[in-house]
């Protein structure tokens, strides 16, 4: 068992072994809080038609009971990883995973949804805490050589949790209330941070100095919640969007003057000097952005105009993690033989298709015929795609900045999901009281299709002219980072995150 005082810094030889039961308490620890912040993502989505109609809500509510973790998590990721490595890993991460808990048990006991999206929001800063941290924790304490095991473990365990969350939440919805999908979080919270706190050892980075951008991540913040909340309000009140996307955009003015000043930025603008890690960060908006507003339709087309219990439209996407965790590894390796650009360009591609079959999705669908071919394409297009994007990032960018610009990429498809969610629903006809009404669901949702399949063709067009072939040819500059760590992906609401592996090798 690993002393709760232990300060281990993660330097290759005499790390955590993974086959030791050392390894295997931190291994569980890291999963089952990654697990909580992923299962959380995957199943409110499918709660959303029960939460309206329990609380009596409006489709902006809707979309602020998605948005408002989306928001907070976003802005406060880069921040969260920062925290921990000046802190203890350990430490930040049991404060996020508490801090998930208690607003956890606030969505839970919400009598209304304004108190419900405050604590969504609530939720998201706990997410910001515990997400990175997780994953640096396994990087800091295991050996070197079994790193990669362990981020592996780590990864395709995660995408299990993934992909039970909407069955999980469907059923619960079904069997019990919608209010037991976040009430669920509390135990597996408490046995988190006992076995954090008993078994997995502290590690923070010695080389960690400075002052941390706090005005920097506010204004990101700020920046965001003044957009998001224009697209949201502008069907029903006009004068109150345009003050808050004047706000919204005054403030990320102010990000980038503040991030070109402050000494350590939360964001370094530099790294955008790489015109490669810009071009596939502009895919990567493209590609959430559809994924994201998807997700947040399908689920009200299901059951609103097809009939189908939370728990079958929960069951309903299954197979896009599922293809994920099986073919993306896969993926990976293609695109590492012959390079990125193809795979950047058909796996968009393929989603595209996938949305233009769900069009089939109406009244009475059947899930063999109408529902699975679309959402299989859909699963196998993302499997194309997220492993090769996640590489590219990293491979962009010189070895110092590998974990910063996965930071950023991560944030950056989180920005576009929430935006999409945001503005979509106004630009297609829902609103107000319209996702209870079969007839406007459709409409809307095959509206929406439509759009997104655009988005993503889109993507693909930007990957073709812009992603390199040869982007993941090793130099000795970019040979520790070309090949992402984390290869099992199955990150339906963001690319997932690569910590700083290179400079860690590069330190043993």
């Amino acid at each position: 068992m690993a002393d709760s005082g232990q300060v281990a810094q993660g330097s290759g030889a005499g790390g955590i072994r993974y086959g030791s039961a050392a390894g295997r308490w931190v291994l569980l620890t890291t999963v089952l809080g990654s697990g909580i912040v992923l299962l959380d993502s995957t199943v409110v989505n499918v709660a959303l038609p029960t939460i309206g109609r329990d609380l009596n809500t409006s489709t902006a509510a809707l979309q602020w009971i998605v948005n408002a973790y989306t928001l907070s998590l976003a802005g406060l990721i880069l921040l969260g990883g920062a925290l921990g490595d000046r802190y203890g890993r350990r430490r930040v991460f049991v404060i996020g995973v508490a801090w998930f808990a208690v607003a956890s048990l606030l969505c839970g006991l919400a009598p209304n949804a304004g108190l419900l999206i405050f604590a969504r929001a609530l939720q998201g800063v706990g997410g910001a805490l515990l997400t990175p941290g997780s994953l640096a924790i396994i990087q800091a304490t295991f050996d070197a050589d079994d790193r990669p095991r362990a981020v592996g473990a780590w990864s395709g365990l995660g995408g299990v949790a993934t992909a039970i969350g909407p069955f999980l939440g469907g059923w619960l919805v079904d069997a019990a209330s919608w209010r037991w999908i976040f009430l669920i979080n509390l135990p597996l919270a408490v046995v988190t941070i006992v076995v954090a706190l008993k078994h997995v050892p502290e590690t923070f980075d010695a080389g960690a100095t400075g002052r941390f951008d706090v005005t920097g991540a506010a204004l990101a913040a700020l920046a965001l919640a003044g957009v998001t909340w224009s697209l949201i309000s502008a069907p029903t009140s006009p004068a109150l969007a345009a003050v808050a996307g004047i706000a919204g955009v005054l403030a990320a003015v102010a990000f980038v003057w503040t991030e070109r000043r402050v000494r350590e930025p939360m964001l370094p603008l530099a790294i955008f000097k790489s015109r490669q890690f810009t071009a596939v960060n502009v895919v990567t908006l493209c590609v959430y952005a559809a994924l994201s507003a998807v997700l947040f339709f399908l689920v009200l087309q299901l059951q609103t105009v097809s009939g189908y219990s939370p728990q079958n439209s929960g069951l309903a996407t299954l197979p896009i993690t599922v293809l994920m965790l099986l073919l993306s590894a896969r993926a990976g390796a293609v695109a590492k033989r012959i390079g990125p650009r193809v795979p950047m360009t058909v796996g968009p591609l393929l989603c595209a298709g996938g949305l233009l079959l769900m069009l089939r999705i109406g009244a009475d669908a059947s899930y063999v015929a109408d529902v699975l071919p679309g959402v299989a394409l859909l699963g196998l297009g993302l499997s194309v795609t997220v492993a090769p994007l996640t590489a590219t990032v990293l491979a962009s960018v010189e070895v110092a900045r590998a974990g910063v610009a996965s930071g950023v990429n991560n944030a950056a498809a989180r920005a576009a999901g929430l935006l999409a969610v945001a503005g979509l629903p106004a630009i297609v006809g829902l609103t107000g009281d319209g996702y209870r009404v079969p007839s406007t669901v459709d409409s809307a949702f095959d509206q929406a299709m439509w759009i997104c399949a655009a988005l993503l063709a889109l993507g693909a067009l930007l990957a073709w002219l812009t992603v390199r072939s040869d982007a993941l040819e090793q130099t000795p500059e970019t040979a520790p980072h070309a090949e992402p760590c984390c290869k099992t992906c199955c990150a339906v609401g963001a690319p997932p995150l690569e910590g700083d592996v290179a400079v860690r090798h590069a330190e043993d």
